[in-house]
């Protein structure tokens, strides 16, 4: 318990191929995920992580069929509202990064409450990256310190990684030292190219509808047998 991440980011994959599997259509997986989330952020609570970033919905999954995104937009709004409630009585604090002017008005609007509501709350930060993208991300940091240059406001020189952190979406958030992803792809699918520099990756075959706390649980008990050197040499860890 004291050699445990702050921070652990996960890519929940697997839902559409799940549903197929009991033969049901892709939607069917992405409610069965919504559980998957709950028991998840009650075991990241009880285990005492501070940080947990979830891989909602990308860029890049607006090209998915209409139908399949216009339901996922659905779980979202409703899924907000129902689970909020509990999230602030458990001290659970809401926030989302991404691209969310490409959201309805509705789902912004359900976005903005939650985040609101339990912007106070001092437990567990619940971070949801919705209609994200890791260079989308990358591209907004430029523009924003190019910006700043130009207004005079910040010299070339003083461009460093601090800089660069301070205007990304996660700003005031701290690197996830554990990225998980399951359903057996091994690649990070343009999600945190920045922050994600030195994380340890577990990659399981446990598709999301199925990833319960002994999941979680295995994944950390992998993290702590790794030796995280940054650079240096085993020696110079040790």
């Amino acid at each position: 318990m004291t050699r445990l991440p702050k921070h652990i980011a996960i890519i929940m994959d697997g839902n559409g191929r799940w549903a197929k599997d009991q033969g049901q259509d892709r939607l069917f997986g992405h409610y069965h995920g919504v559980v998957s989330v709950r028991k998840i952020v009650e075991a990241a609570t009880e285990i005492g992580i501070q940080y947990l970033t979830l891989y909602a919905f990308s860029t890049e999954n607006w090209d998915r069929p209409e139908a399949e995104v216009t339901g996922l937009m659905t779980l979202f709004v409703d899924t907000i509202a129902k689970e909020v409630p509990d999230l602030h009585k458990n001290n659970i604090k809401l926030q989302f990064i991404g691209n969310l002017n490409m959201l309805p008005d509705h789902a912004k609007k359900a976005l903005a409450d939650a985040t609101t509501q339990t912007a106070q709350n001092t437990g567990l930060t619940l971070v949801i990256a919705l209609s994200y993208s890791g260079r989308w991300e990358l591209i907004e940091a430029t523009k924003s310190i190019a910006q700043k240059v130009k207004n005079g406001e910040l010299a070339v020189e003083a461009i460093n990684e601090e800089v660069f952190a301070e205007n990304l979406a996660t700003k005031g958030i701290p690197d996830p030292e554990l990225m998980i992803r399951t359903s057996g792809e091994c690649r990070i699918s343009n999600f945190l190219l920045f922050q994600l520099a030195y994380a340890e990756f577990y990659f399981t075959e446990t598709r999301w509808p199925e990833f319960r706390k002994e999941h979680l649980v295995e994944a950390l008990l992998q993290y702590q047998s790794r030796e995280r050197r940054f650079g240096k040499t085993s020696a110079q860890v040790q």
